[in-house]
């Protein structure tokens, strides 16, 4: 229904990383669309003049997404880790 579409813009910035989330918007985007977001249950609520519209995550997806990114950022620790015991253990032994 014709009535029912609604056209805002935004600015926003794109960030290349693994994470759960698709979108994050901040206060004045939220505020602008009047959005409730349902962190505990994926969903993203916004009046519209017919109703309500709710977007929801699918949770399978999302916690997949999740345990991925939660992997990936132990590997990277532990790597910045053992690149610095590399490097102690070379100035040790040039000193």
């Amino acid at each position: 229904m014709a009535s029912n579409y609604r056209v805002e813009y935004i600015n926003f910035y794109i960030a290349d990383f693994n994470t759960a989330y698709h979108i994050i918007l901040g206060q004045p985007a939220l505020a602008k669309f009047m959005v409730v977001p349902h962190y505990a249950y994926l969903v993203f609520k916004m009046p519209l003049p017919v109703g309500v519209l709710a977007l929801r995550a699918n949770l399978s997806i999302a916690y997949a997404c999740e345990t991925e990114s939660l992997a990936l950022t132990e590997a990277t620790n532990l790597s910045i880790q053992m690149a610095s015991v590399v490097t102690d253990a070379m100035q040790d032994g040039v000193r």
